[in-house]
């Protein structure tokens, strides 16, 4: 399998923003700053991330774009899928027509391969992934639990009523 930027730097823009939500919507601007990703090919790649329900967008001043689910109900694949990418290590396509229109002799070998990258990217999810950032930095996972919300939260105003 060979996976492309596009399903790295998707995967990375992720994780940047699972641990910035809590703040609010996290524009891309800033994402292209910290991880060194073209601002313009983070706009497509959040757009096909945004269609596929992964992310929401917030229009106007500090407008960004928050997660649109926890980050334990998101995978790695579902992630990739969303911008396209495909995991497929054979180079038929699955067609079964490898070699001049026939099966090649290594085709269930690598056919075998796609279902268990399938089953391990399908097992990592968003939140495991920002646990190991935050034990990295030495963070503790508990304070980020907030982060894994899908959208800020808004305090309720209090009204008085009658008088």
């Amino acid at each position: 399998m060979r996976l492309t930027t596009k399903g790295r730097f998707a995967v990375t823009a992720m994780i940047d923003l699972a641990l910035r939500c809590a703040d609010g919507p996290v524009s891309l601007a800033g994402i292209s700053d910290r991880q060194k990703i073209s601002l313009s090919y983070l706009e497509q790649l959040f757009g096909k991330l945004r269609r596929y329900g992964l992310v929401e967008s917030v229009r106007g001043p500090g407008g960004g774009y928050c997660l649109a689910r926890p980050t334990s109900e998101m995978t790695v694949t579902d992630i990739i899928r969303a911008v396209d990418e495909p995991l497929d290590a054979t180079q038929c396509g699955g067609r079964e027509n490898c070699r001049d229109d026939e099966r090649c002799m290594t085709h269930e070998l690598w056919s075998t391969l796609n279902d268990k990258m399938y089953d391990f990217l399908s097992s990592v999810t968003l939140a495991e992934l920002v646990d190991q950032q935050l034990q990295k930095r030495g963070g503790h996972v508990a304070v980020m639990q907030d982060a894994r919300r899908t959208r800020p939260r808004t305090r309720a105003k209090t009204v008085a009523v009658g008088g």
